[in-house]
């Protein structure tokens, strides 16, 4: 069976360091000692460790000194700090607890009080890690998993995303025909092949380096270029259309004819500009969001591809960020509902989706 916990003793005194080593070894951890705080701040480095007893008064780089370079690294802010001290040093253990220490430990020790010390600290640290996991999952069902530690560091650690606004593209899909069928077929049906559905254009959406705003029925609507703003967003979005098109709904409606069910086509509105992003909600319920001009644009381009034989079209915003546009043509200009002047529209063919 494994060791409980990996527990740093920091304390220039040999006989103390060896008591607390002694007691913890007892109790089932694992234990790295080290003798003053330059020696400490080495292990840290070259070890991970789940608790830190840390003595106040020590030669050279001192308890404070230690604490500060803890505090200060941000892949060690959440490690439990219990510091050691004589109660005539209780001045310094309060300084310690406002720095960022967890809790303290008087000389000499109790052997009861140090298991307590050391419970309650890694029970926190559990309790957080299973937080950070959470929050982790919350992000990954809408975020590229290569970016899911980014944001949560952006983030510090929590759900709620900060609201920014950003150049960024902005796909809409829809799924031709789909209410129909959900109308003649089996709820159980349904669901089976809205979710096999789904699975495929949200796998392009991530692989990508989209960000899968959210569902809309069959359809989706996705940001590339929030909240990490990445500068060829547009070629990201176009991408995902290319893999939409000519792999994933191929092979959708592949899989469809195998139930002897006919396939479906689907509608592409992209467009890029500037947007607002952002969690939005309650304390019991958050949704993230993408609010702007640029998002009604690309909904209203989606549209339009059901009167134009381009299963895909996007903005001549969208265009003009293209680093890849060879395959895309001139296919109209119209003005939107909501805008005075006209849209240039391009368009990208949907080879082989039958």
């Amino acid at each position: 069976m494994g060791a409980l916990s990996t527990i740093l003793v920091v304390d220039d005194d040999a006989v103390n360091r060896k008591l607390l080593e002694h007691n913890l070894l007892a109790d089932g951890h694992d234990v790295v000692a080290a003798r003053d705080g330059n020696e400490a701040v080495e292990r840290l480095r070259d070890q991970p460790v789940d608790v830190v007893l840390l003595d106040v008064l020590m030669p050279g780089l001192d308890g404070f000194g230690v604490l500060e370079h803890i505090r200060a690294n941000s892949s060690l802010q959440d490690l439990p700090v219990i510091m050691i001290s004589g109660l005539e040093d209780f001045d310094s253990v309060i300084r310690c607890i406002e720095l960022g220490a967890e809790d303290y430990l008087p000389k000499p020790f109790d052997p009861v009080l140090l298991r307590a010390r050391i419970n309650a600290a890694l029970n926190k640290r559990r309790v957080h890690e299973l937080e950070q996991a959470r929050v982790r999952d919350v992000f990954a069902r809408f975020l590229p998993e290569s970016i899911v530690d980014e944001v949560l560091v952006r983030a510090n650690g929590e759900v709620r995303l900060g609201g920014v606004r950003l150049i960024c593209t902005v796909l809409f899909t829809d799924l031709r025909g789909f209410t129909t069928f959900a109308e003649r077929t089996p709820p159980d049906r349904v669901i089976d092949v809205l979710n096999r559905f789904l699975s495929e254009v949200t796998d392009a959406v991530l692989d990508n380096g989209g960000t899968l705003v959210t569902y809309l029925g069959d359809g989706v609507l996705a940001v590339f270029g929030a909240p990490i703003e990445c500068g060829d967003h547009a070629d990201r979005a176009l991408a995902t259309a290319r893999e939409m098109l000519h792999k994933r709904l191929p092979r959708f409606n592949d899989w469809l004819r195998t139930a002897d069910h006919d396939g479906f086509d689907i509608g592409i509105g992209i467009s890029s500009g500037p947007l607002m992003s952002g969690n939005v909600g309650s304390e019991r319920r958050l949704s993230y969001t993408a609010i702007g001009d640029t998002v009604n644009t690309a909904a209203r381009i989606e549209a339009h591809t059901k009167e134009v034989p381009h299963a895909a079209l996007m903005s001549e915003s969208t265009r003009d960020l293209l680093t890849d546009a060879d395959d895309l043509v001139f296919v109209d200009e119209i003005t939107l509902r909501g805008r005075t002047s006209p849209t240039r529209l391009w368009g990208l063919s949907q080879r082989s989706a039958e």
